[in-house]
């Protein structure tokens, strides 16, 4: 693999980092602008000004690099290439906690070159936290299961009382992120998410020793596309 390549890649995700935080105020500032999208859910101009500075920074430097972002859904019409190359982006996962005044919202962006991963990040800007390809983070043994939000209350029912506790965060990122450090003992999602909810974490998990999966089998840094959702699991145990 090209050295030279990695070096220029986690560069930008390193400056993802710095103009989100350099601009968090700005950013913050929108979360009450917001609309409902056909799918219920919300979008800000929050969500659109990250947008704006992620995609700039790729486009200045991966210009061969194709956009994959969750506010240009759906891609209906798009015919995808595992052997290209692409920049998968969550611009804020998290919106309902954003533009209800939580703290709990992540960007995430996974970057695939010629069909390989390269680099990942998780950026919890308000939270002042985050977590890229090549760097250490600390490991924690936990009994917390994180649940995901799209859980209805019959599920939520249903949980087994097992001797672990359990949290709803409302924000994939937090949550995988929490799941790759361990202080979640597992985190999964069995109702369906997109690629940009989760590549990041499925990624970093892979780099830190954290079991991953998807649709029931183990995940190998493959990229995944949004043509479908996806059924994913993280765990510290296997």
């Amino acid at each position: 693999m090209n050295k030279e390549l990695i070096m220029s890649e986690n560069k930008v995700l390193e400056s993802i980092v710095e103009q989100i935080n350099l601009r968090l105020t700005e950013i913050c500032s929108l979360r009450q602008d917001f609309t409902k999208k056909e799918d219920d859910s919300f979008v800000s101009k929050g969500d659109l000004l990250v947008q704006d500075i992620v995609v700039d920074l790729i486009n200045k430097n991966l210009p061969d690099h194709n956009v994959i972002s969750e506010e240009d859904a759906p891609f209906e019409s798009v015919d995808f290439d595992e052997t290209s190359s692409y920049v998968i982006i969550d611009p804020i996962d998290g919106t309902e906690n954003f533009v209800s005044g939580l703290k709990e919202w992540g960007v995430g962006v996974s970057i695939y070159t010629k069909g390989k991963h390269v680099g990942s990040l998780i950026h919890l800007p308000e939270l002042n936290d985050f977590l890229m390809t090549g760097m250490k983070t600390d490991k924690y043994k936990s009994r917390i299961i994180g649940l995901s939000s799209s859980l209805t209350k019959s599920d939520l029912i249903e949980l087994p009382d097992d001797g672990f506790e359990y949290r709803i965060i409302g924000c994939s990122m937090y949550n995988m992120l929490s799941a790759v450090r361990g202080a979640y003992a597992r985190f999964e999602n069995v109702k369906g998410v997109n690629c940009w909810d989760v590549l990041p974490g499925l990624n970093l998990a892979l780099e830190h020793g954290t079991y991953a999966e998807v649709d029931g089998s183990p995940y190998s840094g493959q990229i995944l596309f949004p043509t479908r959702k996806y059924k994913i699991k993280l765990s510290s145990e296997g």
